[in-house]
């Protein structure tokens, strides 16, 4: 058979198990020649879980195994009441729209408040941000105009999300907090720091370089927070971190949160942290609730496109996110796009920042369905109605597929990720499987019910 009628073959059979409006379309005629081909690759699935089964259970090629990390901090509180919590951020946190603690900050908020050191894992979206913001605002002192807390986060987009969070949680307090990250006028990051601010939520860049300009005292700093710390403590953070963290005064806090912490990630702790707090969920809890998690086997990697179409055309979308893997890829997926008339948005880091705040607020407002982009966006980006993330490709970084489904079901609501695969991709989604202790099924016929 050539290459034209496998195309159209697997087209047709896309198709047949897409669910349009409650009906279902089933080309018998192709079915047979791409179940046989769908066997084929299941084959490939299959042996390569068995190999992983009679391993042992050892962590993935190139991984780290950390089942065996687990919470040295059992005291939960399930009331912000009972946390002798100040009153004035009492009623921003009630404002804000929170009523209970979620898991992580019925543990995580009271070892912050009482100055410990502290290591936090939780899933995306069950309230991390929240936690170390209530944390930080609670130990501030309102009448000392000077940084008293510097919060780090690896993205301007996330770094500006937590300044909002901040904002809003501390509306009834009298503090002036501050974001410094790059894209911005420096001349207004050196006016405002030298005005004097409370907080300062930023990217290590940035941040670095106000220090070096001596805009940023820190001096009077108590506290120091890194958000998606797996990030900010590998590749090229790490050396950014310790440059920064050298200028802190030897009694700060220091507050990692992250949704993954590989073990090599907790041995770097061991430089700056004095016995933390260790909140940390084990990999098989890492259950991804709520998320359900279905695989495309597409073959080819050229038939990716008229899968996604088929996909597009198909499915009632509230809000969804496309992740691509490079820069060029998301440049030319929106192209392939457009160029059929489907609408989409899209958004990557070379984009400056102004563009980027539009895309963001536009896709926020819900005025734009669907996002293609970069890892960019899987860091912490709270985007509450996203009920569908498609991964176009599968993660390069294992880590970062909790970061980017977790974009799907945030805080409990329930969500859809759907992974192209290609026959090259078989045995790395058996690796991300057997790394989450999870399971990633065939795309159902129905899979527009469960949108």
């Amino acid at each position: 058979m050539n290459t034209s009628v496998c195309r159209s073959t697997e087209r047709s059979y896309l198709l047949g198990m897409i669910c349009n409006s409650g009906r279902q379309y089933v080309v018998f005629s192709t079915y047979l020649y791409v179940h046989f081909s769908l066997i084929v690759l299941s084959k490939h699935f299959n042996s390569d879980h068995q190999q992983e089964a009679n391993a042992g259970g050892d962590a993935p090629p190139g991984g780290t195994a950390d089942a065996d990390i687990d919470s040295n901090w059992d005291e939960a509180i399930d009331s912000f009441d009972a946390m002798d919590i100040p009153e004035e951020l009492l009623r921003g946190i009630y404002a804000y729209g929170f009523e209970k603690p979620s898991a992580i900050q019925q543990r995580a908020i009271k070892p912050t408040m009482l100055g410990r050191d502290l290591i936090a894992q939780a899933q995306s979206g069950t309230g991390k941000t929240a936690t170390f913001a209530i944390g930080t605002l609670a130990k501030l002192d309102p009448k000392l105009r000077e940084c008293q807390s510097l919060i780090l986060a690896p993205t301007r987009e996330l770094a500006q999300q937590i300044h909002k969070v901040v904002i809003a949680l501390s509306d009834y307090m009298d503090l002036q907090v501050h974001v410094c990250v790059g894209g911005t006028a420096v001349r207004d990051d050196i006016r405002t720091l030298q005005g004097g601010v409370h907080i300062v939520v930023g990217t290590p860049g940035r941040v670095y370089d106000m220090i070096n300009r001596r805009a940023l005292r820190l001096d009077s700093i108590r506290q120091f927070f890194l958000d998606e710390a797996d990030e900010m403590l590998s590749r090229g953070f790490k050396d950014q971190i310790y440059d920064i963290f050298k200028f802190l005064p030897e009694s700060v806090q220091v507050c990692l949160f992250s949704a993954t912490m590989p073990l090599d990630v907790l041995e770097v702790t061991q430089k700056f942290m004095r016995d933390p707090v260790r909140i940390l969920v084990k990999k098989d809890e890492l259950t991804l609730e709520g998320i359900k998690q279905f695989y495309v086997a597409v073959e080819k990697e050229e038939w990716k496109l008229d899968t996604l179409c088929d996909l597009y055309e198909t499915l009632t979308i509230t809000q969804a996110i496309i992740y691509c893997n490079t820069r060029r890829k998301v440049e030319w997926l929106q192209e392939q796009m457009q160029e059929r008339d489907f609408t989409v948005s899209w958004m990557h880091s070379d984009m400056d920042q102004r563009e980027r705040d539009i895309i963001m607020r536009e896709f926020r407002s819900g005025s734009s369905r669907v996002l293609i982009t970069t890892d960019l966006l899987a860091r912490g980006i709270d985007i509450q109605q996203v009920s569908l993330v498609i991964n176009f490709d599968l993660p390069t970084n294992r880590e970062n597929y909790i970061h980017r489904i977790g974009r799907s079901g945030r805080f409990g609501r329930k969500g859809v990720a759907i992974n192209f695969v290609t026959e090259a991709d078989v045995r790395y989604l058996r690796d991300i499987e057997v790394f989450y202790q999870t399971e990633i099924s065939e795309m159902p016929m129905n899979v527009a019910d469960l949108i």
